[in-house]
């Protein structure tokens, strides 16, 4: 693999392509740590020194910025509004027949529901980071540091801290869409993936700290190789249907007569369950820090489902993995569309009938795959947060499993472009 990283810098185009991505992505950190305007960068540091973990909503943001978020700098939403946009135009398609229409219509039509995505990225944007600004002045975003991190109260302060974050979130999607088309490819997953990785070497190394803290890094470690051997593993496989193509003359030439296969991966939903499943169970404490916190509704929430290590927080989270993912597979992947296309060039399984029977059996395996690949996706978000229970270590890993979900998934793909980069110029790639 290494001698294979030599062949790849020795290629110019490949080598131009590869530092592109580098730069870029050295830049997207570098714009995680420039404080936005209004900001005591100073007080922040001092509130963020302060706590314990980040399992609220805002947590989550912060995962995905590399902790840009609670560093309040001017990249402090991060990729988060465009994952969230990009997931809710998908979504539309179920609800609206246009954005149906334009997923079928090919580049034009994904040309449009791209635009769409990028205009709704930034109102989210204004949206989060509206909320931010507010959680920022109310002393909300770090409870228990009495420190002002805003400097100036007035609105026009936070008004420009508002339109601050939200162009970053504008020049961090430019910068995504900057590396698929010049770069190695796939712009957003790298920058989420370097997000991620930046911050989840310090998580790591915080648990070797305090008694037994070295016994506990080596079981966390090992317990990580396994997660990722899992995840290599489950993410590589794919159920193969055979399908073979009837004969038929067109004119003088004969077209059809082959045979190829349908792949179905075990885990068709990717890490949208699990991302999904963690944002909806975080909104209640979220919520709970706005209310009076001698309510009833309030102690019941902290007491049930605040923490990630609580009985109910557990369970709920690992129905609604199941549940997000049948639920994203059957959007993503729709056996009648699958079966008339079929039936229409003149395909068919072996053994089944073209059209509604096709239909039926497809849908019959897609069933039966995503269970697995459901239970698969709750095992690997809950194995570290148990791990860290049963160790009693107080520091959680940024997001649970998901992080290790994303790392290594993103890195299979960036593997893949590569290799496919290098076979184009008949050069041995990285997988064999």
């Amino acid at each position: 693999m290494l001698s294979a990283f030599g062949r790849a810098f020795r290629t110019p185009d490949l080598r131009r392509k590869l530092l592109f991505t580098i730069a870029i992505m050295a830049l997207f950190r570098v714009g995680s740590f420039i404080p936005t305007p209004g900001v005591d960068y100073g007080n922040v540091q001092q509130c963020v020194a302060t706590l314990e973990g980040e399992t609220s909503l805002l947590g989550l943001v912060n995962t995905f910025s590399g902790g840009a978020l609670l560093q309040l700098s001017v990249f402090a939403l991060g990729i988060m509004p465009y994952i969230t946009a990009s997931i809710i135009t998908q979504l539309l398609r179920v609800v609206i027949p246009r954005f149906e229409a334009l997923h079928k219509e090919g580049q034009s039509g994904q040309a449009k529901l791209t635009q769409y995505t990028r205009y709704l990225t930034i109102a989210l944007a204004i949206l989060q980071s509206t909320t931010i600004v507010t959680t920022a002045r109310t002393g909300l975003l770090f409870p228990g540091c009495g420190l002002d991190v805003v400097v100036n109260d007035s609105f026009v302060t936070a008004a420009l801290m508002v339109v601050t974050m939200t162009a970053g979130t504008g020049l961090v999607m430019w910068m995504g869409e900057l590396i698929t088309e010049r770069g190695i490819g796939n712009g957003m997953s790298l920058l989420i993936f370097t997000s991620i990785v930046a911050s989840f070497p310090t998580a790591l190394w915080s648990i070797a700290g305090g008694a037994n803290g070295p016994l506990n890094f080596i079981i966390m470690i090992l317990v990580i190789v396994l997660v990722i051997g899992m995840v290599v593993y489950v993410e590589q496989s794919q159920r193969r249907i055979p399908v073979q193509y009837a004969k038929r003359m067109v004119g003088r030439r004969m077209y059809g007569g082959t045979s190829t296969y349908i792949p179905i991966k075990i885990n068709m939903s990717g890490v949208i369950p699990v991302i999904f499943a963690a944002s909806i169970l975080a909104i209640p404490a979220l919520l709970a820090q706005f209310g009076d916190q001698t309510a009833d509704w309030v102690i019941w929430i902290s007491n049930n489902i605040a923490q990630q290590d609580q009985a109910l927080y557990i369970a709920l989270y690992v129905l609604m993995i199941i549940f997000f993912a049948f639920f994203y597979t059957s959007i993503t992947f729709n056996p009648d569309e699958v079966a008339d296309n079929m039936k229409k060039y003149g395909g068919f399984i072996p053994g089944i009938r073209a059209g509604r029977p096709t239909a039926e059996y497809l849908d019959f395996v897609i069933t039966r795959i995503t269970s697995a690949g459901a239970l698969y996706l709750a095992i690997v978000a809950l194995i570290p947060t148990l791990v860290l229970v049963f160790l009693g270590a107080a520091t959680n890993i940024p997001f649970g499993g998901t992080s290790i979900l994303i790392i290594v998934g993103v890195g299979l793909e960036f593997v893949k472009q590569v290799n496919s980069q290098l076979q184009q110029r008949h050069y041995e790639g990285f997988l064999r």
